[in-house]
């Protein structure tokens, strides 16, 4: 996986190189055991993503990573290869986030990202506004994760240019 229509990287990409309806498919990254058990005792310490033995008579039937592991490697990806590195300026934050298949070690991830909106702000108009679509996907090109995520981005074009 990993096809884009961006026509730049993310160290020169702005406000305008977000285009609505464009999907770009970047990825992946490796669901590594021993980092979803360590993610797991950290932060979400239920026995399905922190002891093999009892994971293994879960619903599951083996260690799974938890769904803000699965949020933590999208970030890694989408940060990588969506956000602009010169432009970004934050999220107020994201909405609809579903974890709609379990994530195991070993797994694929890749990330599909739809800009479903992308408007110059009205109060601040050296910047714009950014809703995408993010889908989660494993190897088998099932969606594991979703959510819809706001970004403000810095414009290439000064104030007044359309």
């Amino acid at each position: 996986m990993g096809s884009s229509s961006f026509s730049t990287t993310p160290d020169k990409r702005y406000f305008e190189d977000y285009i609505p309806g464009a999907v770009h498919e970047f990825g992946s990254i490796k669901v590594d055991e021993q980092e979803v058990i360590d993610f797991g005792k950290r932060f979400v310490p239920l026995s399905y993503h922190i002891d093999k033995e009892a994971a293994k008579k879960s619903i599951y039937g083996g260690v799974i990573a938890s769904g803000w592991h699965t949020a933590a490697l999208m970030m890694r990806v989408y940060t990588e290869n969506y956000l602009s590195q010169v432009a970004n300026l934050g999220s107020p934050g994201g909405d609809e986030l579903r974890w709609d298949k379990p994530v195991f070690p070993g797994d694929a991830l890749s990330v599909r990202a739809t800009v479903l909106e992308a408007r110059r702000s009205e109060s601040r108009p050296d910047r714009g506004i950014v809703r995408t679509f993010i889908e989660v996907l494993n190897q088998k090109h099932e969606v594991v994760m979703s959510m819809k995520m706001v970004n403000f981005v810095k414009c290439r074009q000064g104030v007044g240019a359309k």
